[in-house]
Order: C-alpha cells, then sequence, then structure tokens
C-alpha cells in the first residue's frame, strides 16, 4: 500500500464549487460542466458513481471536461468549469478558499479507497521473493522515517529539493492528517479495495466485478514488518 483516500480521518479528494454559484447539492449539478484531471482516474469515477445514485447520468445530465490539478482553481475562478476536482496540496491555496466550497468529497462518494499500491508478476514473486521483502523493508523503513515527527524538518527539506520547491509549500500539510492515510505496515486495505472494484462494476467501467483477496498476497509486507519488530 502507498496511500488511501479517506482511510480514518486523513485527507480525502474533494469537489468543489464556486461559492456563488447557487449550487448547494448534487442535484443541482444537473446541466452544469465538471472538470476533473482525467477521464477513467479515480476521482472520475468516484464521482460519477455519487452522481448516478442522485439519477444524474454523464453526457446526458451533465458534461465532464479534462482539467490538470494546478489549473483547477483557475478553471473555476474564470468559470469555465462549475465544479472542479482537487487534492492536496491544491486545495490549500489561498485563491481557492476564497472562492470555493466543497460540495461532497471522495470518500461521501465511495468510501476509503486504495488510492494507490504495489503489483508484481506471480512469476516474479517466484523468482526474486527473497529480494522483493528486502524492499519491501526498504520501503517500510523509509515511510516510517519520514513519518516519525523528529525528522519531519530534514524529511520537508528533501522532499522540497527533490520536487524542487520551497520547504514551506509541503510544511502545512505532508505527513499529517491533511495529506492521505498510510497504512503502518503499508498493508493493503482489501475491503476497501474490493468495494472499489465493485464500484468500477456499478458504473459499467468494467463488465464484471473479481475477488481481489484472490490476487492479493501481503505475506510478503507482513514478513517485512516482523523484521522491523524484532
Amino acid at each position: 500500500d502507498e496511500i488511501q483516500d479517506g482511510g480514518g480521518d486523513y485527507f480525502t479528494g474533494h469537489y468543489m464549487v464556486r461559492m456563488d454559484s447557487g449550487i448547494n447539492k448534487i442535484e443541482d449539478l444537473k446541466g452544469k460542466v465538471l472538470a476533473t484531471n482525467g477521464l477513467g482516474t479515480g476521482v472520475h469515477m468516484s464521482m460519477t458513481a455519487l452522481l448516478k445514485r442522485h439519477g444524474l447520468e454523464e453526457k446526458r445530465d451533465y458534461t465532464v471536461i479534462e482539467v490538470p490539478f494546478p489549473a483547477m482553481t483557475a478553471v473555476l475562478k474564470d468559470k469555465k468549469a462549475d465544479m472542479m476536482t482537487t487534492t492536496t496540496p491544491f486545495i490549500w491555496a489561498p485563491e481557492l478558499q476564497a472562492i470555493g466550497k466543497t460540495l461532497f468529497t471522495n470518500k461521501d462518494a465511495i468510501g476509503t479507497s486504495e488510492l494507490s499500491f504495489w503489483a508484481m508478476r506471480d512469476s516474479f514473486i517466484k523468482k526474486n521473493r527473497a529480494a522483493v521483502v528486502d524492499l519491501l523493508e526498504d520501503m517500510l523503513r523509509s515511510i516510517r522515517w519520514y513519518k516519525d515527527p523528529a525528522n519531519r524538518k530534514e524529511g520537508i527539506e528533501l522532499i522540497a529539493k527533490f520536487m524542487k520547491r520551497p520547504p514551506a509549500a509541503f510544511e502545512q500539510w505532508i505527513f499529517t492528517k491533511k495529506d492521505f492515510y498510510r497504512d503502518p505496515d503499508l498493508l493493503v486495505d482489501l475491503g476497501a479495495l474490493q468495494h472499489n472494484v465493485d464500484t468500477m462494476k456499478e458504473i459499467g467501467v468494467i463488465k464484471e466485478s473479481m475477488d481481489v483477496k484472490k490476487y492479493a498476497d501481503l505475506s510478503m509486507m507482513k514478513e517485512a514488518a516482523a523484521r522491523l519488530k524484532k
């Protein structure tokens, strides 16, 4: 597991409208233009699922346009879209906070989302299992180091240098409750993932659902975590 949207009381993606838009409920989006970061993305599917439950169908009842996250605030400000999708860190921009309000969140739409996780071919794992466990141990060590308050200043400086941004751009949110949830042992939430897959079937992204547990093996991650508890 890398990050989960809406895990516990951590950050979840927001769907925002202008404060002066007159849009106060899902049904008010009928006939409107909605901005997502990309068709087929997780946030697009969440939006589609929630609106579908409120009787609104894409193309028939509303129009979706694709806008990169950094450009979302400008699109909403210029009224080129009636609703935008946003995530951290863009949501904390003062300009957006001044004009926008949250209509619903990703968690409102589909609950916790397994937003990012690792997958490997079974044949690769069989050939390289020991090395994979070593890799997972290194990954777990690194994430625990970054999440340790004692390392916060140095960690933010490393991230800022890599991203070529000032440290202040990260201080407000990264590795706090304003950031996405990360499981302490980096274990995938299979229940959340199953719900995500079922939602994909519900809105027609895939024809059939599947039992994700049949394709999951968390034993290597658990082995890596056990090493750090010795």
